[in-house]
């Protein structure tokens, strides 16, 4: 009475199915054998580009430090003895005075503080630790204002070219917080002269 239907329905034999069974498996296998160490491969490769990037941020960061070390800006040899020190009449020096001390605040850098705050008035201009920093961090920050009373840096005339210019002996202008000042030229002489008056006491 009853009919045996639908025990081929699927189309396979036992046998059929064994053979699908190994050749799935051995397609998988196979798959796997070659995507394996493709992705290790790509895996690898991402973290030696990442090493790479690390490396060379490190050495920017080090060169950059190394550069924040370095004084302000190179000189050009003979800068002392090029020129004579100009003449300057004790006006002069009265008026360099004034500009430096109330006009230019040139002592809030480069005299150096004790250790209350207050200012060292026996090292006038004898450069000092920058005391005035960025609001942020700037490798290219001077750590240190120089020594500019008694002995100037330069000769006279390079510091007449800075203080009309802005410019230093390179051509360049100075990092901050040094001001790009553009005094007149008469200006820019009284405040020379005066800094060659100023006297330390060491």
């Amino acid at each position: 009475m009853f009919e045996r239907r639908g025990t081929r329905s699927a189309g396979f034999s036992g046998r059929e199915l064994t053979c699908n069974f190994w050749v799935m498996t051995a397609s998988s296998a196979k798959s796997s054998v070659v995507t394996k160490p493709t992705s290790n491969l790509s895996y690898w490769r991402r973290v030696s580009l990442s090493f790479t990037w690390m490396l060379a941020a490190l050495l920017i960061v080090v060169w950059n430090a190394a550069q924040a070390q370095a004084p302000p800006r190179p000189q050009r040899k003979g800068d002392k003895t090029s020129a004579s020190t100009l003449p300057a009449t004790q006006a002069e020096i009265e008026r360099g005075k004034y500009l430096v001390n109330n006009v230019a605040m040139c002592p809030q850098c480069h005299t150096p503080r004790l250790a209350d705050g207050s200012l060292d008035r026996g090292r006038p201009l004898d450069g000092a630790p920058e005391l005035f920093q960025p609001p942020n961090p700037d490798p290219n920050w001077p750590l240190m204002a120089p020594r500019i009373g008694g002995n100037p840096p330069a000769s006279d005339g390079d510091l007449v070219k800075l203080l009309t210019t802005g410019n230093w002996t390179d051509g360049q202008p100075l990092r901050l917080p040094m001001m790009p000042f553009r005094m007149n030229e008469a200006d820019a002489k009284a405040v020379v002269a005066y800094l060659h008056s100023v006297k330390q006491e060491h």
